[in-house]
């Protein structure tokens, strides 16, 4: 008799449980779909993704962005190494530097 007593005990406890569990779940994945997320398989992987025409604009335009700011990206590089050049060479050799860019050429 003890133990179905432990177990009438117990069982209100882990349906309470159970319920909130699973009720958690319910209201995650509601949330996912109304704000446009992609659903979640066993492993991971995504069950409906979307793939509609203005997702792949998106990403298109995402794309040229990113490209825009590497070659951005890259000319700052260019700019930064010349002031480094600037500021850790010794000034008589920028100033015959400057001076030979102010002649004319012959």
């Amino acid at each position: 008799m003890e133990a179905i007593e432990i177990i009438s005990a117990i069982a209100p406890i882990v349906t309470i449980v159970g319920v909130v569990a699973i009720g958690g779940w319910v209201f995650t994945t509601w949330l996912r779909i109304k704000n446009g997320y992609p659903l979640d398989g066993a492993w991971g992987q995504a069950i409906y993704p979307k793939t509609s025409d203005e997702a792949m604009e998106r990403v298109k335009l995402i794309s040229q962005e990113n490209a825009q700011l590497r070659a951005e990206l890259g000319s700052v590089k260019d700019r930064l190494a010349v002031v480094e050049r600037i500021v850790t060479d010794d000034a008589n050799r920028i100033s015959t530097e400057i001076e030979a860019l102010r002649r004319p050429a012959n």
